[in-house]
């Protein structure tokens, strides 16, 4: 997106960007920081106190342009005053493993932000005009990359009753959100766009296509089973096209794996005849180099699938098939992206 701006701007123009690590591109005029995702650290830390003291030197005459994707929420990690970044870290990773899906992960999130939440669009004396790129459910601002620029609607008690709904033990210190900015929020990117585009493709080679939403969510193993279910009651040549951001909730340990990998393994098991494909449109399916993985009918031979979905090891059991997607940086987040192909 900022190399982007670059190429197209044609007055003064002067910025940061701030991207995970080995997602940076080459550009003239703004500086690129890479970053942590989806754990924040210090480098996520200094980029966003940097771009926050950019924006309060703007004055009425000036422009914040605000380039918005997913994955904002961990590299534009500024805690609030008297938090510390390895507090902040320490309760990302709860909740990353508690099963909480995206909306209250950011609903936390921006309680313990000095920047989120409505606060970057609330330093600036600038106009504000924020462009985003949407990977959550429902294409809200609010929780895309939780809201630098757009009002927050959620409270303290609100994030207090999610921390206490997965047995998440902090008790402070909060920051309560600005519930009113002066910005533009305009979503230029969403997920439905890439479900309809891949729907495109399938009705040309012959399938009948049928897109079930990008709002998508539930337990990643469980939404697996559903799907399966449902391939077996559709009549082919067909498939489901599907969007949307599953959790998954450790027990015990757990193995290697995000959420489209486990989806996939639950589906395969589930109803092993089927074609498959379940990958994250940036390139990462949770914290592994892999963008998913695809399932097809002879996966069904290879031992241990049950085995490694019960210890959610869905890398390790695609890793050994062979059939693992590695793309590398797509630099692009549109969440997460499903087709089962029913011949």
């Amino acid at each position: 997106m900022a190399l982007a701006v670059e190429q197209n701007w044609s007055g003064k123009l002067e910025g940061i960007a701030v991207t995970r690590y080995q997602h940076g591109l080459r550009t003239r005029q703004i500086e690129v920081i890479e970053a942590g995702h989806p754990v924040p650290d210090e480098a996520g830390e200094s980029a966003a106190r940097g771009i926050l003291e950019q924006a309060k030197k703007l004055g009425p005459d000036d422009l914040l342009l605000v380039l918005i994707s997913g994955g904002g929420s961990s590299l534009l990690s500024l805690p609030a005053p008297g938090l510390s970044m390895q507090t902040l870290k320490s309760l990302t990773g709860a909740l990353l493993r508690s099963g909480a899906d995206i909306r209250e992960m950011n609903t936390v999130r921006k309680h313990l932000s000095a920047i989120a939440g409505g606060r970057l669009a609330a330093a600036s004396r600038a106009p504000v005009v924020a462009l985003i790129i949407s990977d959550v459910v429902g294409d809200d601002p609010t929780h895309i990359a939780s809201g630098p620029c757009a009002p927050d609607p959620t409270t303290i008690e609100d994030a207090k009753a999610v921390l206490a709904k997965y047995r998440i033990d902090f008790r402070g210190p909060f920051s309560e959100s600005p519930k009113a900015v002066n910005a533009t929020n305009k979503v230029i990117a969403t997920a439905y766009r890439s479900l309809e585009a891949a729907a495109e493709v399938f009705h040309r080679r012959g399938f009948r296509p049928q897109i079930l939403g990008d709002t998508i969510t539930g337990e990643a193993r469980e939404v697996g089973r559903e799907m399966a279910a449902l391939a077996r009651r559709t009549r082919g040549p067909a498939v489901l096209i599907s969007g949307g951001e599953c959790t998954v909730t450790l027990t015990g340990e757990g193995g290697r794996g995000g959420r489209c990998s486990e989806f996939l393994l639950s589906l395969g098991v589930e109803n092993p005849a089927v074609w498959a494909i379940a990958a994250d449109t940036d390139g990462i399916d949770g914290s592994e180099d892999n963008a998913g993985a695809i399932w097809s009918p002879d996966l069904s031979k290879q031992p241990g699938a049950r085995e490694a979905l019960a210890r959610h090891d869905s890398y390790g059991f695609f890793e050994q098939a062979g059939t693992l997607i590695v793309t590398g940086p797509t630099r692009t987040n549109v969440n997460d992206y499903r087709a089962i192909l029913i011949p």
